[in-house]
């Protein structure tokens, strides 16, 4: 089941297949791209810092060998051609997942949105043609070529600066005002939280070694002070914060969703709560919207649509909040893990699957998740910050169909970077439990399906790996019979989780061999290639359980409902279905956290029956497979990190 939609036409596509220069290609030297920048600085009068702070705020200086990012920016100045990534199916209406996940309602349909055309865009989509008409270069140059890139973005500032005023002034302190206006935003908070994250970047100074082994730094400068005042004459609206619930460091807007009734039984778009009072918040779900941030916006304003709390922006990081966090949205596909979470969307509308994000996106997401973890008191790990291809199905019947966004090509280790909680190593080499990491410039697994069924997808950064039923590149996938209950054969389609972990999920450690490390997974032992020298996983010292002495195997769950007796007099009892899966004797599975035994019921739009049932089981959170599940605590036992 794919993550989101398709392009609208094949025709559309041709650039997106053009784009992405030979993986054979002879490489530029390691210091071509830092010389670009300061040509293109010089050509166009334009401070090289004030480029460079620009850029790395994009893309970090990376060139994605010329792929589109999730809203169509190409190159380290992401010059975006959104033309060539609309797609036809808003995240929400494609594929067969309830978003709500609860039964005691009638399936949440959705329905579709009209998409813009590409005339209708909005000029921040579209600023790769703004480009080509201030340097006479190409379009098609400006996506492949990093050079032509560069210069194309410097160019954009220069006009921007002369747009408001200002002279080409040797001084970076000067551009602020274009700086904001190279964000494309649309209010002043935003413009003003970007120019100043490009500041900080400016100010503290940055090194790195790009995806394609550019050498690129950028000298701190501390004593930089911009004119902040130069947002004053962009004229931009003041969003209306509202109800908003963001940290300060963010530029946030209410704009909220419809809780609103409409016939008989029937009401959207989500559910009022009273958390945490009522239940506790445990996880924050991130997901990529597959449609571009004007129908995402009205979309989450129609009430028979769905919801989710946040929505962030691509190009600039704007947050727009629509459900508040002590309600409950319906996002995730599961009821039990929508009641307990909030929910994040991230714009993308690329043909699936999602290729990069912005620096900018990232850095906002990643403080807007902090504010929430502190103010919940989530733990920041992977096992309570889940990507939607991570949350459960509920029964077995809903595996097959749950999303998979934000997809391979999320930037894990990064965005845990940006939280201060970066994934290291906390025990040896030699370690009962590992902690997925692999370097996401150099690993590349093959993918197929991200344009058409089958057909190679172009080599990109990752932080999957693929899992093996023996210790050998070319030994079959390990399966998975929830996804294909046939018996059928993982796939390395981008949208196939049967045979794959992610960075920063961790795993019990079932044996070794070599270059080659096994882990247990979805009851399995899956090897995945992991050589001495370049780790794809580090070693980790975490809890894990295993069944209790005694028992052969124990069912896995999507979900910690109450047992049967604890639902009161006109609460439907919700089934505990166990999935097809099988915990052996001898399996062990890192332990995410004690989850109790709760169901909200919420089946009407008159809050007054609502309950939260609370049972006497209690359930243990555990990283399965690509995706967490549950066990009760009445059938393992539960060994002690060592």
């Amino acid at each position: 089941m794919r993550a989101g939609g398709v392009v609208a036409s094949a025709a559309l596509l041709l650039p997106l297949v053009s784009a992405a220069p030979s993986a054979t290609a002879e490489q530029p030297g390691s210091g071509a791209l830092q010389r670009e920048f300061a040509a293109a600085a010089a050509r166009y009068q334009v401070p090289q810092s004030v480029l460079l702070g620009v850029s790395y705020l994009q893309s970090r200086w990376d060139t994605h060998s010329g792929a589109p990012s999730v809203t169509g920016g190409y190159g380290p100045m992401h010059l975006t051609d959104a033309r060539t990534a609309l797609a036809d199916a808003p995240h929400h209406s494609e594929g067969t997942e309830d978003p709500r996940g609860d039964t005691s309602r009638a399936v949440k349909t959705v329905t579709e949105a009209a998409l813009p055309k590409a005339a209708e865009l909005p000029a921040r989509l579209r600023t790769l043609d703004r480009a080509a008409e201030l340097t006479g270069l190409r379009a098609k140059e400006l996506r492949r070529s990093p050079a032509a890139n560069v210069r194309g973005g410097a160019a954009l500032l220069a006009a921007a600066q002369r747009e408001l005023g200002q002279p080409l002034s040797g001084d970076p302190a000067d551009w602020y005002g274009a700086v904001a206006r190279f964000s494309g935003a649309d209010d002043s908070a935003t413009a003003a939280t970007y120019a100043n994250d490009v500041y900080d970047v400016i100010r503290n100074g940055e090194r790195r070694t790009t995806d394609s082994g550019q050498r690129v730094a950028l000298r701190a400068a501390p004593q930089v002070s911009p004119d902040t005042a130069q947002t004053a004459r962009l004229a931009l609206r003041t969003a209306d914060t509202g109800q908003a619930e963001c940290p300060s460091s963010v530029a946030c807007e209410w704009i909220p969703a419809p809780y609103a009734e409409f016939g008989e039984d029937d009401y959207g778009n989500h559910d009022k709560a009273d958390r945490p009072k009522s239940q506790s918040v445990d996880y924050i779900i991130i997901h990529d919207t597959e449609g571009s941030w004007d129908t995402t916006l009205r979309l989450i304003q129609d009430p028979k649509y769905v919801s989710w709390n946040y929505t962030l922006r691509s190009s600039d990081g704007h947050i727009a909040q629509h459900v508040a966090t002590k309600d409950v949205g319906w996002h995730a596909g599961n009821w039990y893990i929508n009641s307990k979470s909030v929910g994040l969307e991230h714009e993308g509308f690329l043909a699936a699957p999602d290729a990069w994000y912005t620096e900018a996106m990232y850095r906002t997401s990643a403080r807007l998740v902090g504010y929430l973890a502190k103010k919940y008191d989530i733990p920041l790990n992977r096992q309570h910050i889940l990507g939607h291809d991570n949350v459960p199905g509920t029964t077995t019947a809903t595996i097959p169909g749950m999303h998979t966004d934000p997809g391979p090509y999320w930037d894990w280790a990064h965005y845990f970077q940006l939280l201060g909680k970066p994934f290291q190593p906390t025990a040896g080499p030699a370690a009962s439990v590992v902690t997925i990491r692999p370097d996401y410039a150099a690993n590349q697994p093959s993918y197929t399906g991200c344009e058409k069924a089958g057909q190679a997808c172009a080599p990109h950064g990752s932080g999957a790996v693929r899992l093996h039923t023996a210790p050998a590149e070319d030994a079959p996938l390990v399966k998975d019979i929830g996804l294909r209950p046939g018996g059928q054969d993982s796939t390395t389609d981008v949208n196939d989780l049967g045979a794959r972990a992610s960075t920063g999920q961790q795993y019990a450690v079932a044996g070794r061999e070599g270059d080659w490390t096994a882990i247990w997974y979805l009851g399995q032992k899956a090897w995945f290639h992991n050589p001495r020298k370049s780790p794809t996983a580090v070693g980790a010292k975490a809890p894990v359980l295993t069944p209790k002495a005694g028992l052969a195997e124990i069912p896995v769950y999507g979900r910690a409902y109450p047992e049967a007796g604890a639902y009161p007099e006109g609460v439907p009892v919700q089934t505990v279905s166990a999935f097809p899966y099988k915990l052996l004797a001898g399996q062990r599975y890192v332990v995410g956290a004690e989850a109790p035994s709760e169901y909200y019921f919420a089946p009407t739009f008159d809050t007054a029956g609502h309950r939260v049932v609370r049972g006497n089981d209690t359930y243990y959170e555990i990283q399965f497979g690509h995706r967490v599940a549950y066990v009760k605590a009445a059938d393992v036992e539960v060994r002690p990190a060592r």
